[in-house]
């Protein structure tokens, strides 16, 4: 047989990484609470600690998702945007590890806004004005750490600040995290591009043909290079060997 031509040794890879995504990522549906005139959430969390994404890779999915990142504008929707997602996550996973999520709050400002307290700086990327903020004890911390995360680790001590479960934290915004997407009323969830970072459960389309980003497809695959090319040695020798006998 001749060999697979590019075009399908690429096709191959992504039938392949599509296949390995599924089992790494879980969650449960889209949650809708209060009625129509409330917002929606839906939260991806994965499995695999390498697999989960950074802060703008996260804004990227919920907006091709026709969402954004999750705002949390007062404390009445914190409460049940919490009840939500813990129903939704022990609904999907039923023993779900510890993980944080992405938030859509972000520090912005920068060199020329030196003299404006730090807490301040941080803005809501789906242009909500909304100033409730749920920060876990001396948090924010600024410095290097512009993005916010909600705590999600039931299996963790208390702090001196409490249980670390649903309070806020600022982070590095290229660690990895799973994150929790928010649709306005009205607004119709259509995965399109970005499927590949959605779980199973949350496709509202099937897309058969989508191939995954260039970046994510390197990351998964030049690790596999050494493993593919010892897999591909062993093969050969036991071929030889088996052949030189007859």
């Amino acid at each position: 047989p001749r060999p697979p031509t590019p075009l399908q040794a690429l096709t191959l890879s992504c039938v392949s990484f599509s296949s390995l995504w599924a089992g790494l990522v879980s969650a449960g549906q889209t949650v809708c609470v209060g009625g129509a005139e409330r917002p929606c959430y839906k939260m991806a969390y994965f499995h695999d600690v390498s697999s989960r994404v950074a802060f703008g890779e996260a804004k990227q999915a919920c907006l091709m998702d026709g969402g954004a990142l999750l705002s949390v504008e007062s404390q009445s929707e914190q409460t049940l945007e919490i009840k939500s997602t813990d129903l939704s996550l022990l609904q999907a996973l039923r023993g779900i590890s510890d993980g944080d999520f992405w938030i859509g709050l972000t520090r912005g400002g920068g060199a020329n806004h030196t003299s404006t307290p730090c807490p301040d700086l941080y803005q809501w990327t789906d242009g909500s004005v909304a100033t409730f903020r749920n920060w876990y004890l001396d948090e924010p911390s600024c410095g290097s750490e512009a993005c916010v995360v909600m705590y999600h680790q039931p299996s963790a001590p208390p702090g001196l600040g409490g249980a670390y479960l649903h309070q806020w934290n600022d982070d590095r915004c290229n660690m990895k995290h799973n994150f929790i997407c928010k649709y306005q009323p009205g607004e119709t969830s259509q995965v399109r591009g970005y499927d590949h970072l959605w779980p199973l459960p949350f496709r509202d389309v099937t897309v058969t043909s989508l191939c995954v980003s260039g970046m994510l497809l390197l990351y998964v695959v030049i690790p596999t290079i050494p493993l593919l090319l010892l897999i591909l040695v062993a093969s050969g020798t036991c071929c030889f060997q088996t052949l030189s006998r007859r």
